[in-house]
């Protein structure tokens, strides 16, 4: 055992204040270092303690039990038995009360508290009487910024480690925590407070319990931080940032549906600001709460949720769409922050109440406005750009509308395709077994692109849900569905006005116009299911329109491009969904057409348009390559036989 000399010299090292931080530091491993190898009992170092532990002399005092604090700390992992365990917590709790030795006092509980069972740790009864001791005694904002952490690190450690046995505080431990919370202003502070607003309801589940009677105070507190202000100072070491604080008040705000009066609001009330940080934390914020607070209470706010997420997304959606080939597959979401996030708390909504959010769309009268004014603008590039935003705002929104669930994607269709495909001169007849002969002209005359362009983001949309992992089901079952039998009715007639629109008919061509046409095609082309949904004739027709295009159509250089873009997306789309159904139709009009553009005797397109077409094509699949490889031997063999 340790000498009882050697142990005193440690001792004193460590309570004498004059001695330097490493040298104290020193005494405190050594006093760790004994017990951990069974050469000091804790009985025996409490004993020698004990002079030091309750002297009158509140530095050495302070000192003693920081150093008896410090010790457990070091022991985490040592087993301890329960009257041990028992005496340490009872003296550490009678010390709260010391506030000239909190330090120490705090830094034993919290050690003793955060022990596991299988070394010996806190009852239950014990922790009841830390948490009342903390409550009477602890007044923590007007400590120190380190002691506060301590106590803040102490009170969440007994909200998750000693739920039940706190829990039956009831009012005067939320009261006690909203004394200790509140005018907190230390980034690592704020981050266990608000973590300890986040864990209390988790106590107090009953929304009539005592949780309910505080949630006003305690919302207020939680609401005078919001939006989060904070600079990370350069010349200091604070690795929490902004972002950090944000997501920790974030997850307050959502932990409870009684914030729910409060939090909406004030949420509301935000995206109104001026600065984009504010607006994008609200969004954010919303997207969380209105998952966690429930359908009823959500609801309540519906008409004042729709209109704010209406308004950020027009006043946010981008004026301009970009028309390069690199974007014909695009997801087709807005670029702006606050739009993008706008979007995707009003799908979240559409899915936790369809009827409620897809009713507040239907009827809305800035929408209704813009299937009534599109029909002003022939051409895209005729739009103005104001009106251009809120014609890609209304996309947006029907888009993630559609997307949403298959009873959404139906009612958008019975209440905007059919709107569409008027405004465009299209109706079912088309899909006709013998169409007119002057059909293609009658489309053309009445092709309106920014009903074209609405029209591609509810086809895409409705493609997307289909394709999607989460709803990815038998193409067959969804032939009963509305949104099915619509696009089968129209699917011939769209392929026209999308070819219609691709392929130049003069000068006065904008690249809108054949970006919309092609897109169009390659969403129709691109829909799961084989040919239950689009006919086999459909999917040919787009094959031979865009095989024409990247064999006789190079002069308009967009077009070639955003035309093989789309070929290299189709073959990609059959090979990844394996596609069977549809190989042969793309092997014979596709890639045998484009194999022959090996031949060194047809000089018509230029030998590196010939060499990018090859290469792309050949890449959208496995089987795709070796017929290209396979058709350029041939042709160089036959050459060499020339």
């Amino acid at each position: 055992m340790a000498e009882t000399s050697q142990l005193v010299q440690h001792i004193e090292s460590f309570v004498d204040t004059s001695r330097s931080p490493a040298q104290q530091a020193a005494s405190l491993n050594a006093v760790a270092s004994l017990l951990k190898n069974n050469l000091l009992t804790m009985e025996k170092l409490v004993r020698e303690m004990e002079g030091y532990l309750t002297t009158t002399d509140d530095v050495i005092r302070a000192r003693g039990i920081l150093l008896l604090g410090e010790v457990l700390g070091h022991l985490a992992s040592k087993p301890l038995d329960a009257a041990a365990v028992h005496s340490l917590i009872g003296f550490f709790t009678d010390r709260l009360a010391d506030w000239r030795a909190l330090r120490g006092a705090v830094i034993g509980c919290l050690a003793l508290l955060r022990r596991k069972s299988n070394v010996g740790m806190v009852s239950e009864s014990d922790a009841k009487a830390v948490a009342e001791s903390y409550i009477q005694n602890l007044q923590v904002q007007s400590l120190g910024q380190y002691d506060r952490k301590l106590c803040f690190e102490l009170l969440e450690c007994l909200l998750e480690r000693y739920p039940t046995a706190i829990a039956s505080l009831g009012d005067d431990l939320i009261y006690g925590i909203c004394e200790a919370v509140d005018g907190e202003k230390d980034p690592y502070c704020l981050m266990l407070t608000f973590h300890i607003i986040e864990i209390l309801p988790r106590l107090f589940p009953d929304p009539s319990g005592p949780l309910a009677s505080f949630a006003n105070d305690l919302f207020d507190i939680l609401g005078c931080y919001f939006p989060i202000h904070f600079t990370h100072p350069k010349d200091t070491d604070v690795s929490i940032k902004r972002d950090d604080l944000a997501r920790a008040l974030m997850l307050a705000f959502s932990s409870t549906p009684l914030y729910e009066p409060f939090a909406i609001p004030l949420l509301l009330e935000k995206l109104s600001s001026s600065l984009q940080s504010a607006k994008v934390d609200s969004l954010r914020y919303l997207s969380d709460c209105v998952v966690k607070y429930g359908v009823d209470r959500v609801a309540e706010h519906g008409d004042a949720i729709w209109s704010s997420l209406k308004d950020a997304v027009f006043t946010s959606a981008d004026s301009v769409l970009s028309f390069t080939p690199e974007s014909i597959e695009a997801q087709g979401l807005p670029e702006n922050e606050i739009a993008a996030e706008a979007l995707s708390v009003l799908q979240k909504l559409i899915v936790q109440n369809t009827s409620l959010f897809l009713d507040l769309i239907v009827a809305d009268s800035d929408i209704n406005a813009i299937f009534n004014t599109i029909s002003s603008y022939k051409s895209y590039h005729e739009i103005p750009s104001q009106s251009k935003q809120r014609l890609h705002a209304v996309g947006h929104i029907l888009s993630i509308s559609t997307k949403a669930s298959t009873a959404s994607c139906n009612r958008i269709f019975e209440c905007f395709f059919s709107q569409l495909m008027d405004i465009l001169g299209l109706s079912s007849r088309h899909s006709s077994a013998n169409p007119c002969p002057d059909e293609n002209m009658m489309i053309l005359k009445k092709c309106n692109h920014g009903a074209l362009y609405l029209t591609i983001e509810l086809l895409s949309a409705c493609r997307d849900l289909i394709a999607s992992s989460e709803t990815i089901i038998a193409a067959s079952d969804h032939i009963e569905e509305k949104w099915s039998y619509m696009l089968q009715s129209f699917s011939s007639s769209l392929m026209k006005a999308f070819c219609s629109a691709s392929i130049p008919t003069g000068q006065d061509t904008h690249d809108a116009e054949k970006y919309f046409g092609v897109k169009g095609l390659l969403i129709l082309s691109t829909f799961p299911g084989g040919y239950l949904l689009i006919p086999k004739t459909v999917f040919e027709k787009i094959l031979v329109t865009f095989v024409s295009i990247v064999t006789e159509n190079y002069s308009s250089m967009l077009l070639w491009k955003l035309t093989l873009k789309a070929l290299v997306q189709i073959g990609s789309f059959i090979e990844r969904c394996h596609e069977a159904e549809r190989e042969p139709s793309y092997m014979g009009i596709v890639v045998e057409k484009v194999v022959a553009l090996s031949s060194l005797a047809d000089s018509s397109i230029p030998f590196p348009l010939r060499l990018e077409a090859l290469s792309d094509i050949g890449r959208s699949g496995q089987n795709y390559m070796l017929k290209v490889i396979q058709g350029l031997e041939e042709a160089i063999y036959a050459n060499l036989l020339e």
